[in-house]
């Protein structure tokens, strides 16, 4: 009975994050248009692979206190020789038999995500893929049930690094142990997610894109002030040198193309006119017009004051939130679903509902909404932690900020879901 309850327990287990979000990424791309897909945020799945969301913050008490059993629990399974090593993930599938498929098994026996009462078998069943699947879910991957080497490499890190990573950032999680507010919002960078968080519950869960290894997305606390609907994009100083240029000097049709234009001053001026092989192209201001198909932006950007410049936005190429690597900015955050988003942090602001956003955004004009009272962001770094149903979280330590050397176990991926039929710069530090 103990072990029926246990293998229940463990397949009913809610999950905080990202996998759900991922994890419909597949059918989405099937459905074509793959490039812009965005997907509804229902978390609708078969029955058998369903994974549901925690509406614990992942910044709670709540969290710190699941986060410190974890750590005693891993300091058990450490102490006990920790976990073997797993190998022939490409050849691992369902009704694959051998040796490896057993050592998978006991692999996935050690973490909970396996009953121990499936025994020793050396045939890859349902009950396997399904242990796979939670393993993929608490790291972050595409939730598939069938082995690949991404999963195999999350699979191998040894458990006594898994618990220095939780020790190390259960330091972190305390240092948000206090009053964060009663309306808030979490981004957590390492697992490219936004939460938006009410009366101590997660409302609404977004997958994110955030900045690049060499672009990264500041730590921060800061406050939502105010939405901006069809915005401009003035390209700012760093973007134009690192990225506009260079691309003006392989295609010269790229900024009319884009739909970008130049001004000196406040006059227009023609990209031909430029000698973009010098050092002229930096002396100018370029703007991209609004719209939806083109604007790096996309329909909308969130004002977050703060030093670094950066800020939050929707995109015009929204297959990237079905990727399981989403590190893909020059700092700044992009949001899934960011109607769901702003409506939400418009909640209390007199005259924005659902409606008034809707109209705003089809409108195609620039609209700009002052939120009545700030919503508190944070920006945060956290790779590792517990859920208080005990589901335990990793995911790449992508800045190396954890210090305990932590196999990167994702890669940037060739282009599939994020795959843009149309070039676009990546919005990053924002000059004004």
């Amino acid at each position: 009975m103990l072990n029926q309850a246990f293998h229940t327990r463990a397949l009913g287990f809610a999950l905080l994050a990202s996998a759900a979000v991922i994890g419909q990424s597949a059918t989405a791309r099937e459905a074509g248009g793959f490039a812009q897909a965005e997907w509804a945020q229902d978390y609708a799945s078969p029955a058998a692979m369903q994974v549901q969301r925690s509406s614990t913050p992942i910044l709670s008490p709540q969290t710190v206190a699941a986060t410190e059993q974890m750590i005693e629990r891993y300091r058990d399974i450490v102490n006990r020789g920790g976990w073997k090593p797993v190998s022939g993930a490409d050849r691992l599938r369902v009704g694959a038999k051998g040796p490896a498929v057993a050592a998978l098994r006991q692999r996935l026996i050690v973490t909970g995500d396996l009953d121990p009462a499936s025994g020793g078998s050396g045939v890859y069943d349902s009950y396997v893929a399904a242990g796979v699947k939670r393993f993929q879910a608490r790291h972050g991957l595409s939730q598939t049930g069938a082995m690949s080497l991404t999963t195999q490499q999350a699979m191998n890190v040894p458990a006594d690094v898994r618990l220095h990573q939780l020790e190390i950032n259960v330091v972190r999680l305390r240092s948000y142990a206090g009053n964060l507010g009663n309306r808030f919002v979490i981004t957590n960078i390492p697992a490219a997610l936004v939460q938006t968080v009410e009366n101590g519950q997660v409302v609404t869960l977004h997958a994110a894109g955030v900045g690049k290894i060499d672009r990264q997305s500041p730590i921060m606390n800061t406050k939502a002030t105010q939405i901006n609907f069809n915005p401009f994009w003035t390209v700012p100083a760093s973007i134009v040198k690192k990225d506009l240029i260079p691309k003006m000097q392989k295609d010269p049709t790229y900024l009319t193309e884009n739909k970008i234009r130049i001004f000196s001053g406040e006059t227009e001026i023609s990209p031909a006119s430029v000698n973009w092989n010098s050092d002229e192209g930096t002396r100018y201001r370029y703007r991209q017009d609004s719209g939806a198909d083109f604007n790096s932006m996309g329909i909308v950007r969130i004002n977050i004051p703060n030093p670094y410049g950066v800020f939050m936005h929707d995109t015009n190429t929204k297959g990237v939130f079905g990727d399981d690597f989403r590190f893909i900015s020059s700092g700044c955050v992009r949001v899934q679903n960011v109607r769901e988003y702003i409506t939400w942090l418009l909640k209390d602001t007199p005259g924005w509902g659902r409606e008034q956003v809707e109209q705003a955004i089809e409108s195609g004009k620039r609209v700009d909404a002052t939120l009545s009272t700030p919503v508190p962001v944070y920006w945060t770094y956290i790779t590792a932690w517990s859920t208080p149903d005990g589901l335990v979280q990793f995911r790449d330590d992508i800045y190396k900020r954890d210090g305990v050397n932590v196999p990167s176990t994702l890669s940037a991926p060739t282009p599939v879901a994020s795959a843009e039929q149309v070039q676009s710069f990546e919005p990053g530090d924002e000059e004004n």
